[in-house]
């Protein structure tokens, strides 16, 4: 049998440093009896967006992002290199029916949650139509859910126009009874970017909206605090849906719908954390990336960042 020096046949030749553990390191395939403390499943849908997109790639490349961030916490002073991500993998979406596309995401993150293997889940977008399934699927296995959406838009608009797409996701739940306004947070909503019919529609479904600039007034920490704190009388458990074209085009210029005026990064992480403290926060997807659109993969990072908030955050409080 041959044998090398410094080839490594199949595997590819990558610098370890025996201290050091990475996230990705940490992510195992699902299969049947295994435990974790976070699933993961890839929502690779994005035919339905208004705008072009390829966000349909985000997952596997937020995936590849985890490879270059360490489990250890500076900040906690703690080290997650022993936490297990369980991946469930990628949906396999139709490649040109949108309903039934909606309807195996649906079902993908149905199954994956009657595996009873994990405590907390990270769905992978996609661009935000897979909210709307997605969510269903919690509800339904879970009862009455709390959703806290960080976006500049309301996503509630009609569905004669163009059936369903990223626009409606919160439209749809809400008038299929698997959200109640007074249920759903809109944090984020950005100017001139929503017209004035879904301003009201939210409003009048009891939606608590806040808007850039009431951020900018109260300050994005306080307000999920108090939002947090009010859901949790209310609901059996807590949703965090992070549509990242919510941060400045500054900090994600891989999103279709960038645009000035939006969160800073350490604002949507510094907000993600408070939220993820809480023990009813049980899940979260990202969504509204373009990996084409992106500029040295900056905006993916930043998911990245958002998901070890996620994660990790809640393991020392």
């Amino acid at each position: 049998m041959a044998k090398f020096s410094y080839l490594q046949p199949g595997q590819a030749a990558v610098f370890k440093d025996r201290h050091l553990t990475k996230v990705n390191e940490c992510i195992t395939s699902f299969s049947e009896g295994l435990k974790g403390e976070i699933g993961l499943i890839g929502l690779p849908s994005s035919k339905s967006s208004i705008s072009l997109s390829q966000a349909a790639e985000a997952p596997k490349k937020i995936r590849a992002c985890l490879s270059s961030y360490s489990t250890f916490s500076g900040e906690n002073n703690h080290d997650f290199n022993d936490m297990k991500i369980l991946d469930f993998g990628d949906c396999l979406t139709h490649p040109t029916d949108i309903e039934e596309t909606l309807q195996r995401l649906y079902v993908s993150v149905s199954e994956m949650l009657k595996t009873n293997s994990c405590e907390r889940f990270i769905m992978l977008g996609g661009d935000h139509g897979v909210s709307f399934p997605s969510i269903r699927a919690f509800q339904e296995s879970f009862g009455r859910v709390g959703v806290i959406q960080w976006d500049a838009h309301h996503d509630v608009r009609n569905l004669t126009d163009g059936g369903r797409t990223n626009g409606t996701p919160f439209r749809s739940l809400i008038e299929g009874g698997f959200v109640k306004g007074e249920d759903l947070v809109q944090i984020g909503i950005r100017d001139f970017s929503n017209a004035k019919k879904y301003h009201d529609y939210v409003l009048k479904a009891g939606v608590s909206v806040y808007t850039i600039n009431d951020v900018e007034k109260a300050g994005i920490v306080p307000i999920v605090k108090k939002e947090i704190s009010r859901l949790s009388q209310q609901v059996d458990f807590i949703y965090l849906s992070v549509d990242m074209d919510v941060v400045d085009q500054a900090f994600a210029p891989g999103c279709p719908a960038i645009g000035p005026g939006g969160l800073t990064s350490r604002e949507l992480l510094a907000s993600i954390t408070e939220a993820s403290g809480h023990e009813k926060v049980k899940a979260m997807d990202i969504v509204e990336i373009d990996p084409s659109k992106d500029f040295r993969d900056m905006t993916s990072r930043l998911s990245a960042h958002v998901m070890m908030n996620f994660m990790y955050h809640n393991r020392v409080n």
